[in-house]
């Protein structure tokens, strides 16, 4: 039976400023992840602190909301079975060093901030960010 999801993902600062987009983008597609939408901008401080607002409360949640805003970034609409678990698990660790091998985080991620990617941890919150970024 088929559970076919949508979630966001994001190609961070550290990565873009790397030109690191085709690559990622083709771990996607070699993953069998179909990207619907994408769009590469710039966020303001403000639109990163509503974005992360589940963070808020976290010690760490100034200098993600800054990091975001810190440059360009390439948002995706990404659609697969599963997608959300699917993307979790090709994204690694939120800390580089203990990502998995093959990982993009392991592969491209430069440390536990500039991780490189960004994607949804549920299929609630992937309406969420899809929304923010994607709402017509």
């Amino acid at each position: 039976m088929s559970n076919i999801e949508q979630t966001l993902s994001i190609i961070k600062p550290d990565a873009v400023e790397r030109n690191l987009q085709d690559q990622i983008r083709s771990e996607f597609k070699n993953n069998n992840f179909e990207i619907i939408k994408e769009k590469k901008i710039h966020i303001s401080k403000e639109e990163a602190e509503k974005f992360y607002k589940v963070h808020e409360t976290k010690p760490f949640y100034n200098d993600l909301c800054e990091y975001l805003s810190s440059g360009p970034i390439v948002v995706m609409m990404l659609k697969k079975d599963n997608a959300v678990l699917e993307n979790r698990k090709l994204m690694g660790s939120t800390n580089p060093k203990d990502a998995d091998e093959g990982t993009l985080r392991k592969k491209y991620g430069i440390s536990i901030d500039k991780n490189s990617v960004h994607g949804s941890d549920s299929v609630e919150n992937a309406k969420v960010e899809l929304d923010f970024f994607f709402k017509d």
